[in-house]
């Protein structure tokens, strides 16, 4: 990075880590922790991944630091705090999370506000609206490959045309550094008081899902700086 797009991703970092503090420490250090260090905020954000007026749909949302960190972006962008390299970031049109965790969507209502519709539900059979964006973040492999099938075919049909999925992946054919993505997630899970049943694929064999189900596909290392086997997946809605 350059160092107007470092003193960028501070600024945005500072700003939506302090939107958790009244939702406690713990949030609080998560949210500024994350989006510091995972380098798939900053890419959403640098490569212009989320058009302006886009319609979010978060799949998997957690605590909502997507759209934490996309908030806070167009501020800084508004404040002049932004570098020229990177594109203007999206005003969002509207933001729908969903996820199973109870405290993290507790979180996410305090930060967000209602700027973010978010709700406590299964990825697997929660509603997804017509909208222009869907993510979907390390979250597919927590759920059995048919159900992995289903919520991407939903996603194709909510999904307006020349819209995007962005799924990140672990891919499980990247040797250790897969084996060391699993352990990863397998003691996250643990910590959560969950069981660790994973269900991931290789790359190529996300790629397949992905356009069976009518997407156009482009595929980014998405672990920079860290030892994990992530792919960011781009999916382009046919139009």
């Amino acid at each position: 990075m350059t160092a107007p797009e470092r003193a960028a991703l501070e600024a945005i970092v500072a700003a939506a880590g302090s939107a958790y503090a009244p939702a406690g420490r713990t949030p609080l250090h998560f949210a500024r922790g994350k989006l510091r260090h995972d380098p798939v905020f900053r890419a959403i954000v640098a490569r212009g991944l989320i058009p302006d007026g886009t319609r979010l749909v978060d799949l998997g949302c957690g605590q909502g630091v997507l759209p934490a960190f996309l908030v806070a972006a167009r501020g800084c962008y508004e404040r002049g705090e932004w570098p020229a390299a990177w594109p203007p970031p999206a005003r969002l049109a509207s933001v729908l999370g969903v996820d199973l965790r109870r405290r993290a969507i507790a979180a996410a209502r305090v930060a967000l506000g209602g700027r973010a519709t978010v709700e406590v539900g299964d990825v697997r059979d929660a509603e997804i609206p017509p909208c222009d964006v869907v993510a979907i973040l390390d979250v597919l492999h927590y759920v059995p490959v048919p159900d992995q099938d289903r919520v991407l075919a939903r996603c194709a049909t909510a999904i307006t045309p020349g819209g995007r999925l962005l799924l990140r992946v672990c891919d499980a054919d990247a040797g250790v550094r897969a084996a060391i993505t699993r352990l990863s997630d397998q003691a996250i899970t643990l910590l959560r008081g969950g069981w660790p049943r994973l269900h991931t694929r290789g790359l190529k064999s996300w790629i397949t899902a992905v356009e069976r189900v009518g997407f156009g596909v482009e595929a980014a290392p998405m672990s920079a700086g860290t030892p994990f086997a992530n792919v960011l997946l781009v999916a382009r809605r046919s139009e």
